[in-house]
């Protein structure tokens, strides 16, 4: 029986764009800061399996701060668009990938920068740009993007411009939105403080067309959104468009510092859906995650965002059709299998794949905002009672615990973030415990100790009703026996705490 809930924040990241392609939702994110992937789910509510498609040069002037790609597919090609610069800042423009076939997982063709200054001429000077979306109207293409008046003035406005191809802008810029005609539009929210508007995503519903962007500082609590409405014929005048005199979506006292955000549907069609990266801590900085829940339209037409739900609190299933549940034995050798039928939870940057198979908690050589979180990998859709679960592994680096989780429901980013047991063994302590987790904090059920080879250890976990047996090894005997009733239903997986470990094999059978 699946579960009809789920949690969040369901990712790691920032800036998320999600594209529904079929049955199938695209997912495109920022690698690192220096490769763009995207990962294929079939579901709103995890990312899925990750494939890079492209990675940036080592020098040159897109080689460093890739932030933002956005996917987009226009006639049979799939477009992603993006910002980066050489490492410096104020050098950032806008660039574009063209897919060299029809298939986004394929290969891509580099094209730009776009020309986002004051004139679309060849050779006209080129102004700093992120963020950049497109949208179509009566068979028109436009883009909107955030943007300096001029180098060096560091005051984010919003332009619009017409596109002659998808890898083109087609005419001059014209300034969309001002930042800073409202106050809470403001880094500070004061008067004295500059404008900021950026992350511009348009929504088109029944023949109207709005504009949602992001304002005030992505790395404050006080980030938010604000809309606006095309009311008129030409979206290339200002005057068309309609400016919301209030935010549409802003921090609660549990999630904060919210924006960047991005639309779909659910598979049925019958539900639209809100996603949107918010802060992990109340730090300025931009360690962020990435949260998803239902929006409504109002009897004016208008969309109604809600409250920023918290994090933890169980949020319904997108309508639709849900995944069958993996009750079989399975065996997964990580090197040849890779992430295919998981679903990771933690920063993108602390996991990867390659010949000794997955390797979790390792840490980045160049880290991008990151942060750990008790990085875990979780079957999707397991639904398995009584099993004998075998995970194969050795502990490349740190001393805390390394191990597997089982009867796991509504996994999320977090220490914590999960309903069901955890067996992990410490080469720090030369132990092996056994807890459980409800979402919100750890019970330690059972402790022993333990010889720990962190070359090749083997976990065996055995669990037939309330019955915990847990071995290592070739161990005929148990080293941890227990009855705990909390959970007696879920999915599998592995699970590090601040430890890098790399997982060769993961079995599950049913008893």
């Amino acid at each position: 029986m699946a579960d009809t809930h789920f949690v969040n924040p369901i990712a790691e990241g920032a800036d998320p764009t999600i594209v529904r392609d079929g049955d199938r939702y695209l997912w495109t994110q920022s690698e690192g800061n220096v490769a763009i992937s995207i990962w294929v789910s079939d579901r709103i509510t995890s990312l899925g399996t990750k494939h890079v498609v492209w990675e940036a040069p080592e020098e040159g002037p897109c080689s460093r701060q890739v932030w933002a790609p956005e996917l987009f597919r226009w006639d049979d090609r799939w477009y992603v668009y993006f910002a980066a610069s050489d490492g410096d800042d104020e050098n950032h423009l806008t660039y574009v990938l063209e897919s060299e076939s029809d298939d986004p997982l394929g290969a891509y063709t580099l094209h730009g920068p776009l020309q986002t200054g004051d004139s679309a001429a060849d050779g006209a000077q080129n102004i700093w740009a992120i963020d950049l979306t497109t949208f179509e109207l009566n068979g028109l293409r436009y883009a909107i993007w955030s943007g300096w008046p001029k180098p060096g003035t560091n005051r984010q406005d919003l332009y619009i411009a017409p596109m002659s191809s998808p890898t083109r802008i087609g005419g001059d810029r014209t300034l969309l939105v001002r930042s800073g005609e409202y106050d809470w539009e403001l880094v500070d929210e004061t008067p004295s403080s500059k404008g900021l508007a950026e992350a511009p995503q348009v929504l088109q519903r029944q023949g109207r067309t709005f504009l949602i962007y992001s304002c005030s500082a992505s790395w404050l609590p006080t980030y938010k959104m604000g809309m606006l409405e095309l009311v008129g014929d030409e979206p290339l005048r200002p005057e068309s468009w309609k400016r919301h005199p209030a935010p549409i979506f802003q921090s609660s006292p549990a999630t904060y510092g919210v924006g960047h955000a991005s639309y779909t549907t659910a598979r049925d069609g019958r539900e639209w859906w809100h996603v949107y990266h918010a802060k992990r801590d109340r730090e300025p900085g931009w360690r962020r995650a990435i949260y998803a829940q239902p929006m409504a339209w109002r009897a004016d037409g208008l969309p109604e965002l809600g409250q920023p739900v918290p994090a933890a609190a169980p949020v319904p299933m997108p309508s639709g059709p849900m995944g069958p549940a993996q009750v079989a034995a399975r065996e997964w050798r990580f090197s040849r299998d890779g992430q295919d039928g998981f679903d990771y939870y933690g920063h993108h940057q602390y996991f990867s794949v390659d010949a000794r198979g997955m390797h979790l908690g390792v840490v980045p050589a160049r880290p991008v905002n990151e942060y750990r979180s008790g990085e875990k990998l979780v079957v999707r859709d397991g639904d398995y009672r009584d099993l004998r679960l075998v995970a194969d592994f050795a502990v490349l680096d740190g001393s805390h615990d390394v191990g597997v989780i089982f009867r796991v429901s509504r996994p999320a980013v977090g220490f914590d973030a999960l309903r069901g047991y955890f067996v992990g063994v410490s080469t720090g302590r030369s132990t092996v415990v056994l807890g459980a987790m409800n979402g919100h904090g750890w019970r330690e059920i059972a402790i022993a100790p333990a010889y720990v080879d962190p070359n090749a250890q083997r976990l065996v976990v055995e669990a037939t009703g309330p019955r915990i047996n847990v071995y290592l090894g070739s161990d005929l005997q148990p080293v941890i026996t227990v009855d705990d009733a909390e959970f007696n239903r879920g999915s599998v997986g592995c699970r590090v705490v601040d430890t890098h470990a790399v997982f060769s094999s993961l079995a599950v059978t049913p008893l």
